[in-house]
């Protein structure tokens, strides 16, 4: 290749200037346009057109800025840096700027030949973000070529979003609905995980037999595994169960010792050892039977396994985690806590009346089965279940129970019916989706059931509709008002579609009809259920916040079923939980507590309400027995830990038997009378007070040590050097969006800002960001510190879309004196000022780095640049140069005097004359960073010697003045004019 091609040099070409990349040949050029990203880089050949080598031009002495100058020229130009020349490749290129304690498992997977991690931080951590690090970083690196997500169905869209608009990687979704389009598309012989590099794929549609050898054949060299603690089996479990089925799944494609593998859970310990030690043979074979009491057995775990609760991470690299001083400590804005409210309400006469008779036909149904056969015994158990929970639901869900045939009627034998009973009716922890288990779930038994009777309960039910004889209903208005009032945005959970549309109907405000619900005019309701897709429910949801709008007297209520329990985030939405239906094991409650009370939730104290019966003789014990014992461990613990469900299932079974039986016997005993109800709940007392004490002894053994905060903190300061820290964008968007005549309102740190008076380009620029209805008509744009912000609005972070969109407008108006508008930043200034005592000179300096980074895959060949700030004393011939803290201090320098611009442009004339004497030092200077590179790339990767042999960082020369900036001392030496000119 010519050398004026060489990687890292600058050509002209298409009337624009180029960088060539390191993929270029010598007949083939790759470019990426200066001030330019990724997405503009185009391929050209020399042979076919102009291509010239090019300099980058000096500043041009008239076109001076003001004292604001330098500082936005030198944010714009690091924001729009997307590939870091530090040991993080991916963290100048993702839209998202992590927390400092959301670098840790970073920090340990790149210490990793091969990474194998199980990222078990608490709810609403960002273990997703933890993930998605990894693996952009891996990708970035080229020490990964592929990525495969495995998760359940309900999650997989949402995972494809996450990725795409978060690190920028597009995945294909391989789902059961999605798989036969993909595979038309395929040629002869040819695999659909060959084809498709990055994939999200629905564990349950992948772990069957079927698809799995294939799967496993063509797998990506990176799997991440969502919800991973669903995806082992105790050893004692049944070899066609699903969890041994996924189990089987993940064994096979961990068993290849290449692969990176990042197994994501907050629920690593489900109370069974051995699944615990099965899952830890997936991360390394030889977890499963180290032993973790001894101090080596720990440190080996550690090396791969981080666990931390919010109390570890609210305040972080602080003096308490044993730095120096508070400079880089980071607080994160977790609620404080939730408080829990527990209401009851009273059955009407009317429907104490349809309860009791209900109950007295199941239990006639159950012993009459009983007499039967196993199969039948099973199968009216599970009708009698349906019918108890439904009632104790709504009279919607009564009546559709009534009305249907039971799921396991079908059922060959007794074993089955349990398969095909139990998801419908229990609330399994481990079940393998909540996709269909919101259904109602059917009390018919045979097809010669005495219809008359059920359809006359039915028939009840349907009657008891609405607040007057469905006092379930009318506690829950009540509640709700009260809430609404108190500023809250709840959501309300149901474990049945039918209750879920019922409660929607009576509570929303039905504009044809003309219908008032009892919640006010302003109170938007609506439902999502799982009879929408899992996409579907996300545009309800959005259809609702955009609905209620801005206006502050405006209230959301969300009325949903468990489908959205797990994964779906809507803390941005709601604050508030109201659990209408109790569910029948605690950790379904923590789950959907946990949509809400994460990070990014504003409010510092998340509401939850449990409605319960105290007298429909399920829901008193349920909560005392269950709820309550997991609220009271997670207070004292600061995690939740869940309690197996065959406790939770012994606890309700009990409860229903002893129901059943006093139907049967018309007994009036207290519920403790029944001796197999204080049995399991003395057991599951006992088993779950040594599991928490288990989990509260894991959690300080295995607490995360491998990666010291020192070391956390040395590397954040090396990306604020690099990057820029959260202050310097405040600074720059305001500054900025003045300049360019936006109006600011808001005097804090954050504001909104509307943009229709801003040049037409930014407009443009601005509108695929935050959204062309928001630009058209001049909507006020919301700008928040919180990264974590909502559709529609703008995080004061480098990574943001609006922010990056601003800064590449700002850039290109720097460079292009030509760009119609205002021009905040320039490339040359000069300003009087009180800071300094001598003329001093700043230079903003962009440094381009050629660098040889090994990786398993073979050496790559980058190109990335920094952007630094030097600044001298005197001429540049005989310069005292400053130290960085110093130059970075000029920044913030103020004009005493508005300088002359002809004297202005005559200093500026004279100091550009003379910069090339300052070459020798802006090279040496070049030189030094390359060292500091070299030397922070293999600080990260010290652990794995292999990684960083062949390891070279050099210097591109010369290297770019983007910048010259001239600060005069006040002296009566220099002319001035009257305030208003150009300073």
């Amino acid at each position: 290749m010519p050398d004026e091609y060489s990687t890292g040099s600058l050509v002209k070409a298409r009337g624009r200037e180029w960088m060539v990349l390191p993929q270029s040949k010598p007949d083939l050029l790759v470019l990426r346009p200066l001030g330019g990203s990724d997405d503009d880089i185009a391929a050209v050949f020399p042979a076919f057109e102009k291509v010239d080598q090019a300099r980058f031009a000096p500043p041009e002495p008239g076109d001076l800025g003001n004292q604001l100058a330098a500082g936005l020229l030198r944010t714009a130009l690091r924001v729009g840096f997307r590939s870091g020349a530090g040991p993080f490749r991916s963290l100048a290129g993702i839209a998202v700027d992590p927390r400092a304690y959301q670098l840790v498992p970073l920090l340990m997977a790149l210490r990793q030949k091969t990474v194998r991690m199980l990222i078990s931080d608490d709810v609403g951590i960002g273990k997703t973000i933890e993930a998605g690090l990894v693996a952009s970083e891996l990708l970035a690196q080229g020490e990964a070529t592929g990525l495969a997500v495995l998760c359940s169905p309900a999650l997989a869209e949402q995972w494809q979003q996450e990725l795409r608009t978060k690190f920028g990687i597009d995945a294909e979704l391989v789902l059961s609905s999605t798989v036969s389009r993909l595979e038309r598309g395929l040629d002869l012989g040819q695999s659909l995980f060959d084809k498709y590099p990055h994939v999200i794929v629905s564990t349950d549609f992948i772990k069957s037999p079927r698809h799995r050898d294939d799967f496993v054949r063509h797998c990506p060299d990176l799997v991440i595994v969502d919800e991973a603690h669903t995806c082992v089996a105790a050893d004692d479990t049944s070899s066609n169960s699903q969890n041994q089925l996924r189990y089987e799944l993940l064994r096979r494609v961990a068993e290849d010792a290449t692969r990176h593998l990042v197994l994501v859970t907050a629920t690593p310990h489900s109370g069974k050892e051995s699944a615990f030690r099965n899952l830890l043979g997936l991360v390394k074979p030889e977890l499963a039977s180290v032993s973790l009491d001894s101090e080596s057995g720990r440190r080996q775990l550690a090396q791969h396994f981080v666990a931390r609760k919010r109390a570890d991470v609210r305040q972080y690299l602080t003096k308490e985690d044993g730095l120096s001083d508070d400079s880089l400590a980071e607080r994160t804005a977790f609620p404080s806590d939730r408080y829990f409210k527990d209401e009851t309400y009273k059955l009407s006469p009317e429907y104490r009346a349809l309860l009791d008779d209900a109950i007295a036909y199941a239990s006639e149904r159950v012993e009459e089965a009983g007499g039967q056969g196993k199969r039948e015994a099973r199968i009216a158990w599970w009708s009698a279940i349906a019918l108890l929970r439904s009632l104790v639901s709504s009279p919607r869900a009564a009546a559709k129970t009534l009305r249907t045939r039971s799921a396991a009627a079908v059922a060959a034998s007794a074993e089955e019916a349990d398969k095909l009973g139990a998801p419908l009716t229990s609330d399994a922890a481990d079940n393998d989706t909540m996709e269909g288990m919101d259904l109602a779930p059917g009390a018919e038994i045979t097809e010669d059931d005495p219809r008359s009777r059920l359809g006359e309960l039915a028939d009840r039910a349907a009657k008891l509709e609405g607040p007057t004889k469905d006092l379930k209903l009318k506690a829950l208005v009540k509640h709700l008002k009260a809430l609404l009032a108190d500023g809250h945005n709840p959501i309300v959970f149901c474990r049945y579609i039918p209750t879920a549309e019922y409660l929607a109907e009576q509570l929303e405000n039905d504009k044809e009809s003309g219908k008032r619900g009892p919640l006010g005019a302003k109170t938007v309701v609506k439902a999502v259920t799982g009879t929408l897709s899992p996409q579907q429910r996300i545009e309800r949801i959005e259809a609702l916040a955009e609905e209620a709008g801005e206006d502050a007297a405006a209230r959301r209520v969300l009325i949903a079923t468990d489908c959205l329990s797990e994964g779906v985030n809507l803390q941005h939405h709601f604050d508030a939980v109201v659990h209408y239906d109790l569910a029948w094991n605690p950790t379904r409650h923590d789950q959907r507590e946990g949509r809400v009370d994460r990070y990014g939730q504003r409010k510092d104290q998340v509401r939850v309400i449990t409605i319960y019966g105290d007298d429909n003789g399920i829901d008193g014990k349920v909560l005392e027995v269950l709820i309550k014992k997991h609220r009271q461990i997670k207070k004292d613990l600061g995690i939740s830990v869940s309690v197996p469900d065959e406790l939770s299932t012994g606890v309700t079974d009990a409860i229903v038997e002893w129901l059943l039986m006093r139907g049967r016997e018309g007994q009036q005993d207290t519920l403790f009378g029944s001796e197999a109800l204080d049995a399991a709940t003395n057991k599951v007392e006992s088993d779950w007070n040594s599991a928490a004490e288990r989990e509260k002894k894991s959690r300080s053994l295995f607490a995360q040590r491998s990666i010291h905060p020192e070391e956390v903190a040395r590397e954040v300061t090396s990306i604020r050097e690099a990057l820029g820290g959260t202050g310097e964008i405040t600074t720059f968007v305001r500054e900025s969006l003045e300049a360019l005549g936006a109006v600011l309102r808001g005097t804090g740190e954050e504001f909104t800002a509307q943009v229709g008076g801003t040049p037409i380009g930014l407009q443009d620029a601005l509108a695929p960001a935050i959204g062309a209805e928001v630009i058209d008509k001049d909507r006020p744009i919301p700008f928040r510190t919180d990264p974590a912000v909502a559709r529609g609005e703008a995080a004061l972070v480098r990574t943001d879309p609006v922010v990056g969109a601003l800064a590449a407008h700002v850039l290109n108006a720097a460079l292009d004196k030509n760009v119609l508008g205002a021009r905040p930043a320039r490339r040359c200034g000069v300003v009087t000022t009180d800071a300094v005592g001598t003329m001093t000179t700043l230079l903003l300096v962009r440094y381009r780095f050629h660098l040889t980074l090994p990786s398993r895959n073979g050496d790559r060949q980058i190109v990335a640049e920094d952007a630094r700030l030097l600044a001298f004393e005197g001429s540049a011939k005989n310069a005292v140069w400053l130290t960085p803290e110093q130059a970075a201090e000029l920044l913030d320098a103020t004009a005493s005097v508005s300088t002359d611009p002809h004297f202005g442009e005559r200093t500026m004339t004279r100091v550009l004359t003379q910069l090339p004497a300052a070459y020798d030092h802006l090279g040496v200077y070049g030189e030094e960073l390359a060292a500091e590179l070299d030397a922070s790339h293999r600080r990260v990767r010290a652990a794995s010697g292999e990684i960083v042999r062949g390891l070279s960082v050099t210097a591109q020369k010369p290297a770019d003045v983007l910048g010259v900036y001239v600060y005069l001392p006040t002296t009566p030496a220099a002319p001035a004019t009257a305030p208003g000119v150009s300073a």
